[in-house]
């Protein structure tokens, strides 16, 4: 048994850079190499391609990555561990298997399979599947269809032996968990390792966001040019130290850290994952040298009895142009041309008897439409108009399409950056989540001629207790009577905002334990769906985050359905936390005084 090991995660989505793995490879001295390829909506680009060429469907940026690092792994003895898979895993196999040939590089690679349920589909149908969120009919035409599995079956393939892991879809935090549990044999009941370990890979799936990579503070993060990628010092007990290879880029600190961990999350004491459900409110940050954070805390208990599926499905088409607009009231120019530029395709749509569109976004970029009542730049000299519609039938989004770059000569001066020409029309794809019960899963893995079933615990966890502290809103700490000033909850807090289908999520987290009353008694989850009230459809709850001194805020029905599925330009919210950040806070006015805890934020105001 191990008495620590090194994961390095080297990428964090389809697209990421090449040097991640790269640099984790030449300095990270890592046991172990993770990267993680698929997002919610990678599966359903991945099947389109599979389906133009059967023999796609997997992440290519893999194969050639391995073609440059294939040697200085066998000679390094690094396992990797990847779902570049997509949905063709055996794919992926054959094509590494191809270039290791070519190489006359022995490495044994192994695949994971059985997270493929669109056989099965129609059995769900029949016994009546329903989304999980709004209790919707499964599809009938669904283009993909894949369950979250768990560590286990990527534990099985590295104590077979396997020297590279491919996966399909499981859950991101597996990438890292799998090898954990094959190093130090931690058993399926272990819940508070599982949930450790699970929080190590949460960490580490998206590469650079866990180095100083888009943080709050961003002024103080160095080295953006060559950011250094995230490696976990693991140990038996679960705890783990975060690092990066030395003389790179980047900021470790306890913010930093802190930010990923709330990255993606709803109720943090019952992040359900296959495994194990992980409560992370208790999470304790420290920092133990430059770069250097040691993370420990997280509680875990028995999984569900059900995975975690997403399905994706076409509903109709969208298209989306975007053009430059320069001048005197800008915005104002900007939106009438948006008007005239759906009136004039809706004259057309009529005389076709196309009907009018489903959903219609336009957004002054530069004018901060997104911030609906909270915009304070309405007067500005420069914009992009950003134009979406969505409609049942392709033609009608073809004629958006086609009538949107004649507003250049027939509509407002000084209109412009027409340069990717006429907007593409695409399919609209929606994300379809439900929960299948394990019994109906059968993950295994196929390790050179060997096919191995990787049963999988069905265990069913206790009854959760946990609740949001909506209903508990009131009784928040009072602060004592004094005179009181507002500031920016930036002043007060940093945070990071997430997605999840249609769902969003702020985690907000105080710079001092002494500021978290204060943030508590304003930032209520009623005063954050004001706040959001032009573009957040549905709940906010609450959830406190008592190690980390903060709150995550789940946002229901807040991204117009999300993905490539959301006409907005930010359709996963990654500017919500900024946004809020922005909102006034009452503070005591004593925390403004020279020697108060707000004394450097109250000078740079004033400087400004």
């Amino acid at each position: 048994m191990s008495k620590s090991i090194r994961i390095g995660g080297g990428g964090g989505f389809w697209g990421d850079s090449e040097d991640g793995a790269i640099q984790l490879v030449e300095k990270g001295k890592i046991d172990v190499l993770i990267m993680d390829y698929l997002a919610e909506i990678t599966m359903s680009l991945l099947a389109r391609a599979r389906a133009k060429q059967p023999k796609a469907g997997y992440a290519p940026d893999f194969v050639s990555l391995m073609s440059r690092l294939g040697r200085r792994i066998a000679e390094q003895k690094i396992r990797v561990v990847v779902n570049a898979g997509g949905v063709n895993p055996l794919g992926c196999r054959a094509a590494i298997e191809a270039i290791l040939k070519e190489a006359n590089l022995d490495l044994k690679v192994a695949v994971v399979v059985g997270d493929d349920l669109l056989p099965i589909a129609d059995d769900l149908r029949k016994a009546g599947a329903t989304e999980m969120f709004n209790g919707a009919p499964l599809p009938a035409d669904l283009w993909s269809m894949n369950a979250y599995l768990g560590a286990f079956p990527i534990a099985a393939a590295l104590s077979a032996g396997a020297d590279i892991v491919i996966t399909g879809r499981c859950t991101d935090s597996a990438l890292a968990l799998g090898p954990l549990i094959h190093a130090f044999g931690w058993p399926r009941d272990d819940y508070d390792r599982l949930a450790m370990g699970s929080l190590a890979g949460h960490v580490l799936e998206c590469g650079t966001q866990a180095t100083g990579g888009i943080t709050t503070d961003w002024q103080d993060v160095p080295g953006w040019e060559d950011m250094g990628f995230p490696i976990a010092e693991c140990q038996s007990d679960g705890s783990f130290v975060l690092s990066k290879p030395a003389g790179t880029g980047g900021r470790i600190s306890p913010p930093t850290v802190a930010e990923q961990i709330v990255y993606e999350i709803g109720d943090p004491r019952r992040y359900i994952l296959p495994d194990v459900v992980c409560d992370f409110s208790g999470v304790h940050l420290e920092e133990i040298g430059p770069d250097q954070v040691r993370v420990t805390g997280a509680r875990g208990s028995a999984p569900t009895s059900t995975y975690k599926v997403s399905a994706t499905y076409a509903d109709g088409f969208k298209a989306t142009g975007t053009m430059m607009i320069g001048g005197r009231d800008a915005a104002a120019k900007a939106r009438r041309t948006a008007e005239a530029i759906l009136a004039r395709t809706r004259r057309f749509m009529t005389a076709r008897n196309l009907g009018d569109f489903r959903r219609v976004s336009v957004e002054a970029l530069g004018a901060e439409d997104t911030y609906g009542p909270h915009a304070r730049n309405a007067s500005v000299r420069e914009v992009i108009l950003k134009l979406a519609v969505h409609h049942d039938d392709k033609e009608a989004c073809e004629l958006l399409s086609r009538e949107f770059l004649p507003s250049a000569t027939s509509m407002a001066q000084g209109i412009t950056g027409f340069s990717a020409g006429r907007p593409k029309v695409t399919p609209l794809v929606r994300l379809y989540s439900l929960l299948v019960d394990k019994s109906k899963v059968t993950p295994h893995l196929l390790v050179g001629d060997q096919d191995i079933v990787v049963s999988d615990n069905v265990a069913t966890a206790t009854k959760s207790t946990a609740q949001s502290d909506n209903a508990s809103e009131q009784a928040a700490t009072r602060l004592p009577d004094q005179p009181m000033v507002e500031v920016p909850l930036i002043a007060l807090a940093y945070g990071r905002s997430g997605d999840k289908g249609d769902s969003a999520n702020i985690g907000i987290l105080a710079r001092l334990p002494e500021f978290v009353p204060a943030i508590e008694r304003s930032l209520t989850a009623a005063a954050v769906k004001q706040y959001f009230g032009h573009i957040v459809a549905g709940p906010v709850e609450r959830f406190s985050l008592p190690g980390l001194h903060g709150f995550n805020f789940l946002m229901q029905n807040a991204l117009d359905g999300g993905g490539i599925a959301s006409l907005r330009h930010d359709p996963q919210g990654k500017a919500f936390a900024q946004m809020l950040l922005d909102m006034p806070i009452p503070v005591p006015k004593a925390w403004l005084a020279p020697r108060g805890p707000l004394a450097a934020f109250s000078a740079s105001e004033a400087a400004s």
